[in-house]
Formats: C-alpha cells, structure tokens, sequence
C-alpha cells in the first residue's frame, strides 16, 4: 500500500494498493468515518473561513489552502472539501468560470442567496470531517450506494464465476475509489481477438482479460463496470468501451449492481468485438486522425500531442489500422499515471478514451497540417 503524506481529511489525500485485503479494510475504514445528512437545502450557509473557527488546527490549514470555506447547517458546521464544490455549485444552481475568479466571502454570498430560493433537499457527504459533496436530497436526484459493499459483492462475483481471478490494484481519493481484477486464465474470452490480430499479423506476449470497477460519492462516477485488457505494452491496461453503468438515481441499489455483474462476461464479447472491428479501418493519415480523435472526445492538447509523438516513435507516421490509432491514444492514460496524476483522474481519462471506439473514424482521416 502506498499513500500521500497527508492524512485521509486531505484534500489531496491519495492511497493505492497492490493487496485486496488491506483495500477492502481500508474502503470500511473509510465508511465507517463517514455519514450522510440530509436537510433543506435553504437552510444551509456558506461562510468564508477565518481565523476564527473552531476546528482542529491541521483540518483549518488544509481547508485554507483548498477552498477555504464553511458549510453551516442547523446542527454541525463542515469545512468544504475541493471535491464537493462542483456539487454545491449544482445544489444552488449556478456555474460559470467566473466564480473561481471572485474572493471567498463574494462566492459565500452568491451562494447563500441562491441556496436561500431553493427547494427541497440537500443530502450531505461527510467524510473525514470534511463534506465531500452536497447532492439533491430527492430519491429521483441521487441514490447512494455504499462502496465497501460495491467493492466486496463485485470481488466475490468474479471469483465465484472467474475462479483463476486475481486483484491487481486499487485506488481511493475522495472524488473516486476504483479497482481492478485480472481475469487469469479465461482465454476464452480473449480467443476471437487473439485470432484476428494473427490475422493481421499482430500479437502481444500477452493478453489478459480484466474488469475495472469505479464508484465516487461525490458525483464523478456511478457504480461503473469496465471490461478492459492487460496487454504485453508494458504490461499496460487498455480500456475497452460498452461500460456497464449503474447511475446513482432512482432504482439503483446493490441488488441492480448484482445484475450488472450478471451481464458483464455478455458484455466483455460485445466490446472486443468493437475492438477488433478496428483492425479493418484503415487510417492513411494516422497522427492527424489520433489528434482529431482525441480532441473531439476531449483529452487536453497536451496530452494528445505527447500521445501523437509517442506513437510516430512506436508505429511511424504511415498508413495504419484504427485498432493502432486507439492504442495510440490509451498512451495518454499511461502519460497520466507516469505523471503522478490522482487516481480519479488517471480513471477519467481512461473512460474519455473509452468514448474513441464509437467515433467515425474516417471522419478524423484527414491529411495536411492539424490544427487544433
């Protein structure tokens, strides 16, 4: 197990692990300093933080050099936590760029007007002594499910129907907690694929099929299943489009999540077969084609253009296949993760180049100079 310095009220707080125990003990450690409140979201205040509040020092300072505000309700005052903005945002009903842009006590007073004319409920995140989110409080707007118990029935769905199964790491931070499971052994999933990349005259040492499973109680993620491969690159994972999602709204709960479970060897043959359908599209100009794909799903200029020099290192700048254009552009995902980014990031990125499957390809196929 590896963590940030920081201790778990952090904003930045981060934690990995390569053992599924200590990760599941950790997701219980988790919840169990952790609750949901709900109240009307007119009642609540939001205050700049000063000097003056009461709260133990080291969570003061952490919250001062994040969003240095104050969440009031009628019985417990809550630092703020970075993760919780984009959610407070929504609950009062407003956005722009320009709020990132007005001092504390301005955005506190926008904030308490909005909330004031607000209707129903808001449902609280706490966690680590921090509110991590403020949701709609009505069934029909959030649904919270209880992560431990996420993590711990997918773990025993895939060693009760994958028994060769094994768990290859996890990750929490306060906006997203996600984990992944090779699937050793089961090469029968991965046999329609294998044999057309023979057919085209590729291969890997190896492929392993796996599952990714996300979930946030901030907003970020449902409870997301996602087939994926551990290839050969590196021993590398490659996301695979067709997650299986379980939105946190009216309906959901653990037993709609045990159907999802039920639909995901289903759904892993449906998304190599989009796949593998990449082999046949050609790409004759395949760093524009990268860079227009990536643009238009909405991975940053940076990363695309790092992605494309990566790839003219590995493939060249001819003619190729879609299915290498897309391994091209999950090198963002590995540029990520060599950079130190947050787990919840490095998962976002990994589900944007997800979204690369569905694009017309030829429509990026485009030769001269790209601008972006």
């Amino acid at each position: 197990m590896t963590m940030a310095t920081q201790r778990p009220y952090a904003d930045s707080f981060a934690a990995t692990f390569m053992r599924e125990a200590p990760f599941m003990d950790f997701l219980r450690e988790r919840e169990a300093n952790a609750a949901w409140k709900t109240g009307k979201a007119s009642s609540l205040q939001i205050a700049a933080l000063t000097e003056d509040e009461y709260m133990p020092p080291d969570i003061w300072e952490d919250t001062m050099q994040g969003t240095g505000l104050l969440l009031m309700t009628a019985s417990q005052d809550f630092p703020v936590r970075g993760c919780a903005v984009k959610t407070l945002l929504d609950r009062a009903g407003i956005s722009g760029s320009a709020l990132r842009k007005v001092t504390k006590p301005v955005l506190a007073g926008i904030l308490n007007q909005c909330l004031e004319v607000s209707r129903g409920d808001a449902l609280l995140r706490i966690a680590d002594y921090k509110v991590s989110a403020v949701h709609a409080g009505d069934v029909n707007d959030y649904v919270p499910l209880e992560i431990p118990a996420l993590f711990r029935l997918a773990a025993d769905y895939l060693r009760a129907n994958f028994p060769a199964c094994t768990f290859a790491g996890g990750a929490f931070d306060h906006s997203l907690t996600t984990a992944v499971w090779e699937l050793t052994g089961e090469t029968g999933l991965v046999k329609a694929y294998r044999d057309a990349l023979a057919l085209h005259g590729l291969g890997f040492t190896e492929i392993t099929p796996a599952v990714r499973l996300s979930s946030s109680d901030v907003g970020v993620s449902g409870a997301n299943l996602y087939p994926a491969l551990i290839t050969g690159v590196r021993g590398s994972g490659v996301t695979l489009g067709h997650p299986l999602k379980l939105e946190h709204r009216a309906g959901a709960s653990l037993a709609r999540f045990e159907e999802q479970l039920s639909l995901l060897y289903a759904q892993y043959t449906l998304a190599l077969k989009s796949l593998t359908g990449l082999l046949e599209i050609e790409i004759r100009n395949p760093v524009n084609c990268l860079l227009g794909v990536c643009k238009r799903v909405g991975v940053t200029k940076k990363l695309a253009f790092e992605a494309a020099q990566a790839f003219v290192d590995h493939y060249g700048d001819g003619p190729c296949t879609a299915h290498d254009v897309y391994y091209g552009i999950n090198e963002t995902v590995f540029l990520l993760q060599c950079g130190g980014a947050a787990g919840s990031r490095v998962v976002q990125a990994e589900e944007t180049v997800a979204r690369t499957l569905s694009v017309r390809w030829g429509e990026y196929d485009i030769p001269g100079e790209f601008k972006w």
